[in-house]
């Protein structure tokens, strides 16, 4: 009796792990596409089990207040460890700061790959990965590699659209991996985006995004400097913004992301809001770093990227205050220079 119940309860949790989704890292960008990624998973499946985890756990347990609160009769979970959110669920996403953390929630004691191997072969072979986060590529590819070796599948799916794409399910996901697991994956990530772009094998992702804030980067501080000096030149923000967007210098930094308030009639950017909500200059210099060392690697010259990237590093040097503003905020260190010289 004791064996045929140990039997039941095997099946049953392997049963409930199956329509089980974990979400690690809820930070500014991680709630808002767990929430999303809950929300409509709940709406079409109002049996399906979902798992949060955090670092911070009062971040994890006011996430599922808020959740519970909007959809009653949802099951959701609080764990602790990565590895008691593998054991719970056979989709596991997440969004972490950078490399150190996907290393630790990956790769050490209590993380992903102990967990999958104190799974069952077939439990393992089940098991889907999505890694959101913006990391060295190298260290995204070893961490696949392990999660591979121990048996189950694995994409890296950085995301564009920032913490307004994230909150409007807007998001577009650059993917790396295998096809089979880009197919596995590709459902899960339209819950939370509405562009689901396959960019190649393991690290890929990684690559088109690296790429991708590279230019951001640079076309952020170009517009900042661009609207300070239409100004000084007695242009009214409007206007020069107006013309630049619907001229060959438009682009999203200018087109959304103005760091000039009220320069855009029909948005509201950042900086009407003390350039509060969007996505931290802290992490776009982190993203200016892993894209000068990657091309350090590959022998790949940056002029405009390494200048961009001491520019972000100089700014929160001189205004550390600035580190979770909205990267447009380096518009304010452009100012503070103007009476520097």
């Amino acid at each position: 009796m004791r064996h045929t119940a140990r039997i039941l309860q095997s099946l049953e949790r392997q049963a409930v792990r199956a329509k089980s989704t974990a979400f690690i890292g809820l930070g500014r960008m991680g709630s808002e596409m767990a929430f999303n990624f809950f929300s409509k998973t709940f709406a079409e499946s109002p049996d399906a089990h979902f798992v949060v985890c955090d670092a911070l756990p009062s971040s994890a347990i006011t996430f599922r207040q808020n959740f519970v609160a909007q959809f009653p009769g949802a099951h959701i979970d609080v764990v602790l460890t990565p590895k008691e959110a593998v054991h719970a669920s056979q989709t596991v996403l997440t969004m972490l700061p950078s490399s150190p953390q996907v290393k630790t929630v990956y790769s050490e004691a209590n993380g992903v790959i102990s967990a999958l191997e104190s799974l069952s072969v077939a439990e393992s072979a089940r098991s889907l990965f999505i890694d959101s986060t913006t990391l060295d590529v190298g260290i995204a590819r070893n961490v696949a590699a392990e999660v591979i070796s121990a048996g189950a599948q694995m994409v890296d799916a950085p995301v564009s659209g920032g913490v307004t794409g994230a909150k409007a399910g807007t998001l577009a996901f650059l993917v790396g991996g295998t096809e089979g697991a880009f197919e596995l994956s590709q459902p899960i990530l339209t819950h939370m985006g509405n562009r689901i772009i396959y960019c190649g094998p393991s690290g890929a992702g990684l690559g088109a995004k690296i790429c991708n804030n590279l230019v951001l980067g640079v076309q952020q501080i170009v517009v900042g400097e661009a609207m300070l000096l239409g100004q000084k030149l007695g242009l009214d923000p409007r206007i020069l913004a107006g013309v630049i967007n619907s001229s060959t210098g438009g682009c999203w930094a200018s087109s959304v992301n103005n760091p000039v308030p009220y320069s855009l009639a029909d948005k509201s950017p950042p900086c009407e809001r003390n350039y509060e909500g969007g996505f931290a200059t802290a992490l776009m210099l982190k993203d200016m770093l892993l894209a000068t060392d990657v091309a350090a690697s590959t022998d790949s010259p940056l002029p405009l990227g390494k200048s961009a990237q001491n520019f972000y590093a100089e700014t929160l040097r001189h205004r550390p205050d600035l580190a979770q503003k909205d990267f447009s905020s380096v518009y304010e260190r452009l100012e503070q220079m103007r009476g520097e010289d």
